[in-house]
């Protein structure tokens, strides 16, 4: 199944806004999440548990290495629902 990578960062960020209870149109693929949501580290990994849920993907802790924005999150998440 492949998917548009605007699609799923749009997805993204509106899980993203939904679980930190912020607006998503303030949110945009290049933001690094964490700046931009106000998030540490743990918060982050709620976060990564709500899209792999909701995404139905298993993203390993290696391949997030240097993952800030939503649109490289985004590409990760594409890549494991292929």
């Amino acid at each position: 199944m492949t998917s548009n990578p605007n699609d799923t960062s749009a997805r993204l960020m509106t899980l993203a806004a939904k679980r930190f209870r912020v607006d998503a149109s303030t949110l945009a693929p290049e933001d690094d999440f964490f700046e931009k949501l106000q998030i540490d580290s743990l918060q982050a990994l709620e976060l990564l548990s709500d899209v792999e849920e909701a995404f139905g993907v298993e993203i390993p802790d290696y391949e997030l290495q240097g993952v800030v924005t939503f649109a490289a999150l985004a590409a990760k998440i594409d890549v494991r629902r292929v």
